[in-house]
């Protein structure tokens, strides 16, 4: 009994007939004939009632048709297993981070997953994240870490890292330093720096301003938070990061509040549905270093 004879078998007694079936399978009628007649002579009983037009299933045929099934299931289930283990063997995984990223669980994740496959080679690229989520979802990149205004993004799934709300930080000495918080409209007679367009920071800023029809005067942009805040301390423009970026340089800049500034800032693993058994392994591992830390109190601050 050969795993095409069932595959035939179950064509025809799903089709009730020999030539779609045959179109089906791909082979000629006669091809199907021949192994299932080959079939029936192993098994030592008819499997079809030829007699009428429509070839229906005998007792024999019916009664083995619902394990024909299981053993093609099985046979497909057997391939596909195999099939994940070479692509984890042999295979390779494309990950992008967003520009100026100091999360280091993800480096933490991606050597737990060399560690494991060594065998997968893994290329690592930076870019602003509107760009990273594009790649990922035109497959040039496998899964990416981003910053983003949301977790809901079009044909995608995304695991929220940190979500945190922005803040303003000034030096000691600058017009908004005694104040607690502020709101929106009390930069506008202000520069300020910030993270370019296309980061997630920026979009969730960006986003608020206009709803509340605002046009800050964004003077210096920079890619990475420690040229922000030291752009601030120099008394240049007020910086606008996220809470956890602005506590790294309390020593140089007071962090306020922004009262009317609702939505947060979020850093997210996105990659998409349809991704390969060695993206749903680096998630594993990712889950394992970004989550679990966070768990017991240890987060990074976030960027992009």
């Amino acid at each position: 009994m050969e795993l095409r004879q069932l595959e035939y078998f179950v064509a025809v007694a799903e089709e009730q007939n020999f030539t779609r079936a045959a179109e089906r399978v791909r082979i000629s009628q006669s091809g199907v004939s021949a192994q299932i007649r080959q079939l029936e002579r192993e098994l030592g009983a008819e499997l079809f009632d030829r007699s009428a037009r429509t070839t229906t299933l005998t007792v024999a045929g019916k009664a083995a048709l619902e394990p024909a099934r299981a053993a093609l299931a099985a046979a497909r289930a057997v391939r596909q297993a195999v099939g994940e283990v070479t692509d984890l063997i042999r295979g390779r995984l494309t990950v992008g981070m967003v520009i100026g990223c100091t999360i280091t669980p993800l480096f933490d994740a991606l050597a737990a997953f060399h560690r494991a496959h060594p065998g997968v080679e893994i290329s690592l690229l930076e870019e602003n994240s509107d760009r990273l989520i594009e790649a990922v979802r035109a497959g040039t990149l496998d899964l990416a870490l981003v910053g983003t205004a949301t977790a809901e993004l079009d044909g995608l799934h995304a695991l929220t890292i940190i979500s945190e709300p922005l803040v303003v930080a000034v030096p000691a000495g600058h017009a908004l330093a005694a104040r607690h918080q502020v709101k929106l409209r009390d930069l506008a007679e202000h520069p300020i720096a910030c993270l370019p367009s296309g980061t997630g920071l920026r979009t969730v800023f960006d986003r608020a301003c206009a709803a509340r029809g605002l046009r800050p005067a964004i003077t210096l942009q920079a890619s990475a938070a420690d040229a922000i805040a030291d752009l601030a301390a120099r008394g240049l423009a007020v910086a606008v990061l996220s809470e956890s970026m602005a506590a790294a340089y309390r020593d140089r800049l007071t962090p306020l509040v922004i009262e009317d500034l609702d939505a947060p800032a979020l850093l997210a693993l996105v990659w998409k549905s349809t991704s390969s058994p060695a993206v749903r392994e680096l998630l594993v591992h990712s889950r394992r270093a970004f989550i679990e830390p966070v768990g017991v109190g240890g987060a990074a601050p976030a960027t992009g």
